[in-house]
């Protein structure tokens, strides 16, 4: 569901970008009040865990389409939903700069759709109403379905309405809203039992981890080796082999797009929209999970034969897991390691004007 800027006007990834930019700052601020050395290590690791999950697109049988997994809901149950959403933000900036995955005018819009929805109202109205009984497998992977299904319709519903505001009529309201909302129900319940059964097994492995940030309670000495470790061999295996075997359907925008404008790609107006696809085509050193490669054939294999076959074994797109799953790891650290410094700075400086 990540939307590209030809799908969003100048005023309307602005406007969106800054929203995005403003609930980072509050959520920035709510981590540092909770923050502690724990969970920057989690933000990381779960940071590449759904960056290397989201290059796998399931198929959705019956349909011609596929889907893969938002993760904005399994950051906020693990991290809490500030920490989440942050992580999320991270994740969407590597994609966007260095894989050409979503547009950078279109960055806030994809943040808020699949992070806002799951973090802020997901998982507090869904998830806890769930769990507020207590924490137990069922209760945990119920709420875990229903709040990915609910965040994912709220955030397709977003992309209607942008694609609304921004006059793309060749995308009419009523049909295109006709489309996104089914198709990202068969999805959001894929994502849903994808998501239950990686939190089932923090649960069991650490059930602390959960219960405290349910509460938002420091992570204080837990251990985490166990979690770290099992999330690391998974973000290897994923993005560095599983990534292959991704169906080659159009995801769930994608399909829509395409039974009602008869194309997955809009053209993009000249302006702003080129000079940021100019500037993306510059930072983008792995262009859609692959290396870049000209138009004319190698050897007797042709570009298009190359896609068409499946499992598609590419050295590219197991690089880019691994790469893109590193950069990820390292800049959702990097928040956590600058907030929780801050606050490390910000309680000392109160400690000497106590003096």
């Amino acid at each position: 569901m990540h939307m590209a800027d030809a799908l969003i006007s100048p005023a309307v990834g602005g406007a969106m970008l800054a929203v995005t930019a403003g609930l980072a700052v509050y959520s920035a601020s709510k981590v540092k009040e909770e923050m502690d050395e724990k969970k920057i290590p989690l933000m990381g690791v779960m940071g590449a865990f759904v960056f290397a999950a989201q290059m796998i697109n399931f198929t959705i049988p019956a349909t011609g389409s596929s889907g893969h997994i938002g993760g904005g809901i399994l950051l906020a149950i693990l991290l809490g939903p500030y920490a989440g959403f942050l992580t999320m933000a991270s994740v969407l900036l590597i994609q966007a700069l260095f894989f050409a995955d979503g547009g950078l005018l279109a960055y806030g819009c994809n943040v808020f759709n699949l992070g806002f929805w799951s973090c802020f109202v997901a998982y507090p109205l869904i998830y806890r109403w769930f769990t507020r009984k207590g924490l137990s497998a069922r209760n945990i992977s119920w709420g875990a379905i229903i709040g990915v299904v609910v965040g994912l319709q709220l955030g397709a519903f977003s992309v209607v309405l942008e694609t609304l505001a921004s006059g793309k009529t060749e995308l009419p309201f009523s049909t295109f809203v006709l489309l996104m909302q089914p198709i990202h129900l068969a999805i959001g319940l894929v994502e849903g039992l994808i998501t239950a059964a990686v939190v089932t097994f923090v649960w069991k492995a650490r059930p602390e981890i959960l219960a405290k940030t349910a509460i938002g309670a420091a992570l204080g000495n837990l251990s985490l080796r166990k979690v770290l470790t099992a999330l690391t061999i998974a973000v290897v295996l994923v993005g560095g082999g599983l990534s292959w075997f991704a169906s080659a359907n159009p995801d769930g925008l994608e399909w829509s797009m395409e039974r009602v404008a008869g194309t997955a790609e809009l053209e993009a107006p000249e302006g702003i929209h080129q000079s940021l696809a100019d500037l993306q085509e510059r930072t983008a050193f792995l262009p859609d999970y692959s290396f870049k490669s000209s138009d004319e054939e190698v050897g007797s294999v042709t570009v298009e034969e190359t896609q068409a076959s499946w499992p598609a074994v590419d050295a590219g797109t197991s690089v880019s897991g691994l790469v893109g799953g590193a950069l990820t790891l390292g800049l959702a650290a990097l928040i956590g390691l600058v907030i929780s410094r801050s606050r490390k700075k910000a309680g000392s400086i109160t400690a000497e004007n106590a003096v």
